[in-house]
Order: C-alpha cells, then structure tokens, then sequence
C-alpha cells in the first residue's frame, strides 16, 4: 500500500527521486444527497455559517475517492502518487462526481 505521506501534490516527494512513471490513477466516487441531509442542511443554513452536514459528507467523500485511487497506485506496484489533485462534477442536480487523480510513481531514496 502507497503510505499516505508518500501522496503530495508537488512535483516531486523531498527526499526521494522518481525512479518510474506508472502512469495516471484515479479515484472515482459518486455521491447523492439524501433527503434527510437536504432537509438537515436546509435548516443549517437559517443559522448560517459552517453547514457540518455537507462538509462532513464533502470529507467522507473525498477521503474515499483518495483510498480508491491510493489503492489503485498499489494495485500498480507504486509506493508514491505526485501531483495529487481533486475535481468535482454535478452529474445532475443532488449528484455529484467527486474525482481524486495523480501520477503513480516508484520512488527511490536520494542520499542526503
């Protein structure tokens, strides 16, 4: 498994040299609203401020989207991903896609 420290959004991980490109990896997640959750944050926004009910779903869905395409590195024998980035789409109203990609790599350590 690709050790989340060896994930970074840089070009390249201090420390370490890109011994091998693998390739692009991807994460992929969908998700829906749920009409509980809509009504939740519904009421959230009267108050204002932070609407926890969305955040919270937001982070769950990106940490997943991260694992997947984590896991998918590792499936490929990397032990790093460079240029790690997120995307979102409105597939339609209520759904979105959410999108974790990056370069998959093998690392190799540099002499300090």
């Amino acid at each position: 498994m690709v050790p989340h420290e060896n994930v970074t959004t840089s070009f390249e991980l201090p420390g370490f040299r890109v011994k091998r490109n693998l390739g692009v990896v991807r994460g992929i997640v969908v998700r829906s609203r749920s009409l509980v959750g809509t009504i939740g944050a519904g009421l959230q926004t009267i108050v204002g401020g932070n609407i926890s009910l969305f955040s919270k779903l937001c982070e769950q869905t990106r940490q997943e989207a991260f694992d997947i395409m984590v896991q998918h590195a590792s499936d490929l024998g990397a032990d790093g991903v460079i240029m790690a980035r997120y995307d979102a789409t409105e597939i339609m109203q209520g759904v979105t896609e959410v999108l974790a990609y990056g370069t998959a790599v093998t690392l190799e350590r540099t002499p300090e």
